[in-house]
């Protein structure tokens, strides 16, 4: 049966038959007749069929979730001594950002409360995150809101809501917040994340034409190259950056203030192991 629960994981990861068969290398009518056989052994429909469209329904769901244990603790046969106890593993990916300022708190009381239970936090980008959370590799991420809506089977929690501000050097002359972005280089926070398309959207829709001399991810990285003199930049204010550094100012934008949001994307809750659905209500709790 494992076979056929390695299947039905494809199947709900894919989205049809059609795309699970071209992921593990089996036609449609293989993967058809796997999940009829796996239904017929259980005694249960996992489907809710209509022409040559198949999707999960209620019972589907409940049972991939099981099916996911099922696998795990198959592929971890042998691989823990005889007596143990056997760990139930929650995966985590997170924003740079987000693995200083959200999860050291929330995984020391997780893991008071369930010591028996392992964690491991996976760094990466918030797109990244999103696909591996959406693949079901990972149980959640801590991440910037997406700019888009989510697959209908994730769930978004938001956490915390964060301000914009200029950063300048603390030597940078008292002017007002426009002058000092448009005549001063600029430290651009990247394009790629979800935070740094903010700052573009923002530019774009205050038709500002900055001057750039960087790129840059890492935002403490930004915070130095403020710091140094090199130029201004709009960044977050995250919780590591309550206290910015001493040599530089944050500046506030008024009624042009724009925010990111930070939370997690998960599956919806009957889709978690109930470890997994303790840690997203302590996150919750401690924000």
């Amino acid at each position: 049966m494992i076979r056929e629960l390695k299947t039905l994981v494809a199947v709900a990861r894919e989205g049809t038959f059609a795309a699970a068969g071209d992921k593990i290398g089996l036609t449609q009518a293989a993967v058809s007749a796997q999940m009829q056989r796996l239904e017929t052994e259980l005694g249960l429909t996992l489907f809710d069929r209509s022409g040559r469209s198949a999707s999960l329904n209620r019972t589907g769901v409940q049972i991939l979730t099981q099916a996911q244990e099922l696998i795990r603790m198959y592929n971890c046969l042998g691989s823990t001594p005889v007596g143990s106890p056997v760990n139930v593993l929650v995966s985590v990916g997170a924003i740079a950002s987000l693995q200083r300022s959200l999860l050291p708190d929330a995984l020391t009381r997780f893991h008071r409360q369930n010591p028996e239970t392992r964690s491991r936090v996976i760094p990466g980008l918030s797109m990244e995150l999103v696909n591996l959370v959406d693949a079901g590799e990972i149980d959640m991420a801590a991440i910037i809101r997406p700019p888009f809506s989510l697959h209908s089977d994730l769930r978004w929690t938001t956490l915390a809501s964060e301000p914009f501000r200029l950063l300048v050097p603390r030597s940078a002359p008292e002017e007002d917040w426009v002058e000092l972005l448009a005549n001063r280089p600029f430290i651009r926070y990247d394009r790629t994340s979800f935070g740094g398309r903010l700052v573009d959207r923002f530019l774009r829709s205050m038709h500002f034409s900055v001057q750039e001399v960087c790129e840059v991810d890492e935002l403490e990285a930004i915070a130095r190259l403020v710091a140094n003199g090199l130029g201004v930049a709009l960044v977050p204010e995250v919780a590591t950056h309550r206290r910015w550094p001493a040599a530089v100012r944050a500046i506030d934008l008024g009624d042009h203030t724009f925010h990111r949001d930070v939370g997690l994307v998960h599956r919806p809750r009957g889709s978690l192991t109930e470890p997994a659905q303790s840690l997203v209500d302590l996150l919750v709790d401690l924000h």
